[in-house]
C-alpha cells in the first residue's frame, strides 16, 4: 500500500528557519519519503502523482537520488530504497544511540508480559523502532512495524502533544483523522489530555478477542523530546499510575545512558 505523503512544509514555521528555504530540496525530501513509505516500488508517474509535482521534476530528482544510492531502480524501472538509505539510517541510529541505549531498559519491561514499544514521530506518521510482543526476541522487535498513523498510537499522540497547535493544525488541514472520525477537535481534546496528564493513555482494540478493550500507556523521551516509549496490552486504569512511574523510571535510564 502506499501511503500519502504530507508536505514538510509548515507556513507557520517559516518565521522561525526564514523564508529562504530550498523548495528543491524540500521536494526531494518528500520523494525520498514517499519511496521509503510504500510497501513497493514506485514508479515516477505514480511518485508525481502521490506529491502533486510535475513528473519532469519527479524524474529529476529520482535519477539523483538513485546517483546518490538513495533509492534503486528495479528491473522494470520502478524505485526502492537504495543502500544509501539503509546505511544513512544506520549511521543515525548508531550516532544517537536510540535503539542502543534504549534495549536493555525496555527488554526489562517485558516482564510485564505485555507488548513494549518505541517509536519516533515525522510528519503525521510513526515508525517503530522497536515494537516487542509478548515473549518476542529483541532481534525481532527491531524495525519490525514501520509507517503508522500517529492518531492510532499511543506513542504517536503522546509525541504529537510536544508539538505547538499550529503545527498539528498544518499536519491534518484537510486530511483524514484516524481514530478520531476526522474531527480535529476531538483530536485536540485528547491532545490537551495528554499535554494536562503527562502522559498518553489511549484505548484500543485488542487483536485476539475482538470483544476485549486493550490500552496504550506512553511517555515522551528527551529534552527536547525525540521519542517515546510505551506498554500496550491489558492495562487496568487502577493500575496506570504504577506503571506510568515504571515507564518514566525506564525513560530516565535511557537518557543517562547516552
Amino acid at each position: 500500500m502506499t501511503r500519502s505523503v504530507p508536505s514538510v512544509v509548515n507556513n507557520e514555521k517559516l518565521g522561525k528557519y526564514g523564508s529562504q528555504l530550498n523548495q528543491g530540496l524540500i521536494h526531494g525530501i518528500e520523494a525520498l519519503q514517499g519511496i521509503a513509505s510504500s510497501d513497493h516500488p514506485l514508479g515516477s508517474r505514480e511518485l508525481s502523482r502521490i506529491l502533486g509535482l510535475d513528473i519532469t521534476k519527479v524524474n529529476r530528482m529520482l535519477r539523483t537520488l538513485a546517483y546518490l544510492g538513495l533509492v534503486r531502480q528495479t528491473p522494470d524501472r520502478k524505485y526502492t530504497s537504495g543502500p544509501g538509505m539503509h546505511v544513512l539510517a544506520a549511521q543515525s541510529l548508531y550516532a544517537t544511540g536510540y535503539v542502543r541505549h534504549a534495549i536493555k531498559p525496555l527488554e526489562s519491561l517485558k516482564e510485564l508480559g505485555v507488548i513494549v514499544a518505541m517509536g519516533v514521530l515525522w510528519q503525521d506518521k510513526v515508525t517503530y523502532l522497536y515494537h516487542a510482543l509478548p515473549g518476542m526476541d529483541s532481534v525481532d522487535a527491531m524495525g519490525r512495524l514501520s509507517y503508522y498513523p500517529a492518531t492510532l498510537s499511543g506513542v504517536g499522540l503522546s509525541l504529537l502533544s510536544e508539538l505547538d497547535d499550529s503545527e498539528i493544525s498544518h499536519l491534518y488541514q484537510g486530511k483524514n483523522i484516524d481514530g478520531f472520525d476526522d474531527n480535529f477537535d476531538s483530536l485536540m481534546e485528547k491532545i490537551t489530555e495528554i499535554r494536562t496528564l503527562g502522559y498518553a493513555r489511549v484505548e484500543t482494540t485488542g487483536s485476539s478477542l475482538k470483544t476485549s478493550k486493550t490500552y496504550t500507556l506512553a511517555v515522551n523521551l528527551g529534552q527536547p523530546v525525540y521519542s517515546a516509549i510505551a506498554l500496550s496490552g491489558w492495562l487496568p486504569e487502577e493500575s496506570t499510575e504504577e506503571l506510568i512511574a515504571v515507564l518514566n523510571e525506564k525513560a530516565k535510564e535511557i537518557e543517562q545512558a547516552k
